[in-house]
């Protein structure tokens, strides 16, 4: 049996998954300081494709149901370094072609010459900055991730170089001389515990959550899957949860989201894919989106004042 690659990612699947396999075991602590009814423990990875494909259900999720649920970010470590060979992927252009694929699949812009122009050796130090990030804040840390993400699948930037994760601190108003500080210090560590309760909680690939409530009970969701999947881990644990009806306007989803994809915007906003991209273009030719095209895709957000 052919080692799995973690980079290579199932699009059937919905997994980037590791070359090892672990056994399910959650973590005794994992129950502790559950704020809201329900804690997902989601494990991903700044460069998981299969994790950039379910931002439209993450996002509406978070919408539909934000007052029950507290998502904690954990870090995966998908690509520790090019060591490996595995998968039929045994150098960064392998990767190339596979992004472009995941893409069209995901229905979300991916443009791989990332890998032919300015190659990632590694996901662990963007990792390790969304750590250091979340030392600061947990909800910053989440733009910071968002920022980074949109820099390597859309923007092609390498984002293991300190020059991009600096430009990332300042766009989700992070302070950068902390972050630098705890990047090279105290983020490695917590790094480390995430990798750790990884392994202990029996992860295999990304993305990965685990629906938790205060009473033990857990629902796990592995991989990439519909929307309604997430839903019913969530109304498993907690058959009571209400869906919150939020606004569906445009003005009030890019409130919520400055920046989205055709498909999140449709995801969102209830409209049929193609009518969502049209009229997200209608805004951009009125000026009141900007619009950032890449070969696989294209990625809308407020036009500043």
């Amino acid at each position: 049996m052919q080692e799995q690659n973690p980079l290579l990612c199932d699009p059937d699947s919905g997994v980037c998954e590791l070359p090892f396999s672990q056994q399910d075991s959650l973590a005794n602590d994992s129950y502790a300081s559950i704020t809201k009814p329900v804690k997902i423990i989601y494990f991903t990875d700044p460069i998981c494709s299969s994790c950039w494909g379910i931002e439209p259900q993450l996002r509406k999720l978070k919408l539909e149901y934000g007052k029950y649920i507290e998502v904690e970010y954990r870090m995966g470590g998908l690509l520790p370094d090019w060591s490996y060979n595995s998968g039929g992927i045994s150098k960064p252009s392998d990767v190339a072609s596979h992004w472009d694929e995941v893409s069209l699949y995901y229905d979300m812009p991916i443009d791989g010459d990332v890998w032919l122009e300015d190659p990632l050796h590694s996901s662990y130090p963007p990792s390790i900055a969304f750590k250091a990030a979340q030392m600061q804040s947990k909800e910053k840390a989440i733009v910071f991730m968002r920022t980074i993400r949109e820099m390597v699948f859309l923007q092609k930037k390498n984002i293991t170089k300190w020059e991009h994760l600096e430009q990332a601190a300042k766009l989700a108003n992070l302070d950068v001389l902390k972050l630098k500080t705890d990047y090279e210090g105290q983020a490695k560590s917590l790094f480390q515990e995430d990798l750790n309760l990884g392994r202990t909680m029996g992860v295999r690939g990304f993305p990965t959550m685990f629906f938790l409530d205060s009473n033990g009970n857990t629902e796990k969701v592995y991989g990439s899957k519909p929307y309604s999947v997430y839903e019913t881990a969530l109304l498993k644990l907690l058959p009571a949860a209400k869906k919150h009806e939020y606004k569906r306007d445009w003005q009030s989803i890019f409130a919520q989201y400055p920046t989205l994809t055709a498909n999140e915007y449709a995801t969102l906003s209830g409209t049929e894919r193609k009518a969502a991209e049209v009229f997200l273009n209608s805004l951009t030719e009125k000026g009141d989106l900007v619009k950032m095209n890449t070969k696989n895709g294209a990625l809308w957000s407020l036009k500043k004042p």
